[in-house]
């Protein structure tokens, strides 16, 4: 701490242009799930997220624009899933939060996550439903219907900050359809839709 400032260094890797493989993805993600279980962190469970997705959604003036059918699907998959997967904790540890692909870099010492800013508690199949699906194939020990589940929680979150009314997401216009899609796409993928 210096003058009020937190200052944290970082070593700097640099990237390599190959891509990630689903194997290699899901080994950086054993690697980097069993060093977050040697961090005693405070950090909200996931249902906290989900929370403040559901308040969006459920807000009229926070989404003026969000069609009510699809406002009832969001609030019903966000509510529904959360407490579905929420009930058991036995499992939790802290996690990425957002583990997609556009926060894992490629270095010579191999695929490594950046951008720790939403860690929280919760499944590790909460982390895996960011990833593509062939990667959770590949996680050992991985609930696979867990992650469908959690792949369609994410969705619904997604969509549910598309239709924020102060969102700035470039070409959200078509991400707010396309997450729709991809919601009710993820629920029949559960059986759920």
């Amino acid at each position: 701490m210096r003058d009020a400032f937190a200052i944290s260094l970082w070593t700097y890797y640099e990237p390599v242009g190959s891509e990630i493989t689903p194997t290699d993805y899901a080994d950086a993600f054993m690697r980097h799930h069993a060093a977050l279980r040697q961090i005693d962190l405070d950090a909200p469970r996931f249902t906290d997220r989900v929370a403040a997705a559901l308040r969006e959604v459920n807000d009229h003036e926070r989404s003026p624009e969000l069609p009510a059918s699809d406002r009832e699907l969001l609030s019903d998959t966000l509510s529904g899933l959360s407490a579905a997967i929420g009930i058991d904790t036995a499992g939790d540890q802290l996690l990425h939060g957002e583990p997609h692909p556009g926060n894992l870099l490629n270095t010579r010492r191999g695929p490594l996550f950046v951008d720790l800013a939403t860690c929280c508690r919760g499944p590790i199949e909460f982390d895996l439903a960011h990833a593509p699906e062939e990667v959770g194939q590949h996680y050992a020990g991985a609930d696979k219907d867990l992650i469908h589940r959690c792949r369609a929680l994410n969705w619904a979150m997604f969509s549910a900050w598309r239709w924020r009314r102060d969102d700035q997401m470039p070409d959200r216009d078509h991400w707010r359809v396309e997450g729709l899609n991809l919601v009710r796409a993820a629920l029949d993928r559960c059986g759920l839709g």
